[in-house]
């Protein structure tokens, strides 16, 4: 099934592409890593196979951000409990906040999940459970004018890959295969023990 390194990397990409496409893929939320060694789940929203980088979502005021843009190193989990394969990658994080892809990624959303970035920031304090959503917007989803505010609490989060591990548990035996991302973008693939 997996014979060659070819064979890892082309299902490396196949599994990260459906992880971002599929809602029901079991990788569609990875666990994400900060320098801070803060760890959060995060739906992964696109997998660029041409520049092997991961888009997410966040709110721009997330303890999250000012930890990526003070150390952009990040890492991130996948495991495909069905079919025992875990994918473990690291790179370096960028924020984008007022750029072509971040108003894009924003575009593509709709009024509901947008009304995210309406409320109060990540970590808000408070002596009852929150949601966060001005309560206007618990259940109804604001219009196009409700939500210009909410655009300046919006950003996206790229994750630029640098090193792939791949991970298969296999009951006739484990196989596992790193790939580091070279000086001109090349992939150096090897074998390694489980």
């Amino acid at each position: 099934m997996f014979e060659t390194l070819s064979d890892v990397k082309s299902d490396l990409k196949q599994r990260l592409n459906s992880a971002a496409q599929d809602r029901g893929s079991p990788m569609h939320v990875p666990a994400v890593v900060t320098s801070d060694v803060d760890v959060r789940g995060m739906v992964l929203r696109e997998f660029d196979a041409a520049a092997w980088s991961l888009r997410f979502h966040t709110d721009a005021r997330a303890p999250k951000v000012a930890a990526i843009e003070a150390d952009p190193r990040m890492a991130a989990l996948f495991y495909d409990q069905p079919s025992k394969i875990q994918i473990r990658v690291k790179g370096i994080g960028r924020v984008l906040r007022d750029d072509p892809v971040s108003d894009a990624a924003w575009d593509a959303g709709d009024n509901f999940a947008r009304r995210c970035y309406l409320g109060e920031g990540p970590g808000t304090v408070s002596e009852t459970p929150i949601s966060g959503l001005p309560a206007e917007f618990e259940g109804p989803e604001p219009t196009d004018a409700q939500l210009a505010p909410a655009r300046q609490n919006f950003a996206v989060l790229l994750l630029e890959l640098t090193e792939l591990d791949w991970f298969y548990l296999a009951y006739t035996g484990h196989m596992r295969a790193q790939f580091t991302k070279g000086d001109q973008g090349e992939w150096q693939g090897r074998w390694v023990s489980p």
